[in-house]
């Protein structure tokens, strides 16, 4: 059996675009192991929903644990770097921000897990972070690296499909009758540069579990948590990924674990 490795920059990160692959890699027998960048310590929080004394961050840890054991996640490995909170705020320029670390030292750190794990396929995120935020790009600069560092071959790119959401929100009437539709040309990837699509209607269940486990981002994850079924494998039933290294027009249903 294969080892999987599934890096994100903050907790919770690791539900939308890779809870499907993540449980459906376990169930399978492989080994998952679960890496995030930062403490998550920037996200917002509902009032009132920590306990007197209690920092985001260590809420956000422990969160992040139950998420991991609702994916079947077999380890996980916070490496504590400081959130550098979302583009465009002051957030950005602290100098122990994880977007402003140096990439080698960075990596150095995530290739002794990569090698200590033996991992076969390890997951990112694409050159531009899925949409912007400082910390995903510098996920996809430090996995990139450490990738070459520990000599893993197989790569992928996690992504929202942009043209898949396109088509979502032209078939949906509230937008069509004139509202404003939210604006999805730079998120994610273009149709034609995934290479891989995965099938993971039979774990949204899993994905559901992992997101209610994140108590401090129901901003997020809110509007689904009570979706039947149905409509959940439709929002979350297929993960999509850009396999590093390969000619365009590869196509795989599954990581190559």
């Amino acid at each position: 059996m294969g080892v999987l490795v599934c890096f994100h920059a903050h907790p919770d990160d690791e539900v939308f675009i890779t809870g499907g692959v993540i449980r459906q890699a376990s169930d399978a027998g492989h080994r998952v192991v679960l890496v995030t960048a930062t403490d998550g310590a920037l996200g917002e929080v509902p009032d009132g929903l920590l306990a007197p004394g209690e920092s985001l961050a260590r809420r956000r840890l422990a969160e992040l644990e139950a998420s991991a054991a609702a994916l079947g996640v077999h380890r996980v490995v916070p490496l504590h770097y400081r959130d550098s909170g979302m583009a465009g705020t002051d957030d950005n320029t602290h100098p122990d921000a994880f977007c402003n670390v140096d990439v080698e030292v960075a990596a150095g750190r995530l290739a002794e897990v990569l090698t200590a794990e033996n991992a076969d396929v390890v997951t990112i995120y694409d050159e531009n972070g899925g949409y912007g935020h400082p910390d995903h790009i510098q996920v996809h600069r430090v996995g990139v690296r450490a990738t070459e560092l520990a000599g893993v071959e197989r790569v992928y790119e996690a992504a929202v499909n942009r043209d898949h959401m396109k088509r979502m929100i032209a078939a949906n009437p509230a937008w069509s009758d004139g509202a404003q539709p939210p604006d999805v040309d730079a998120l994610g990837l273009p149709e034609d540069q995934i290479t891989t699509v995965v099938d993971v209607t039979g774990h949204v269940e899993a994905k559901r579990a992992a997101m209610v486990a994140h108590a401090t981002q129901v901003g997020d994850f809110g509007p689904f948590l009570e979706l039947p079924g149905k409509l959940l494998a439709a929002a979350f039933g297929t993960e999509w990924f850009r396999r590093r290294g390969v000619p365009d027009g590869t196509s795989e249903s599954a990581l190559a674990l």
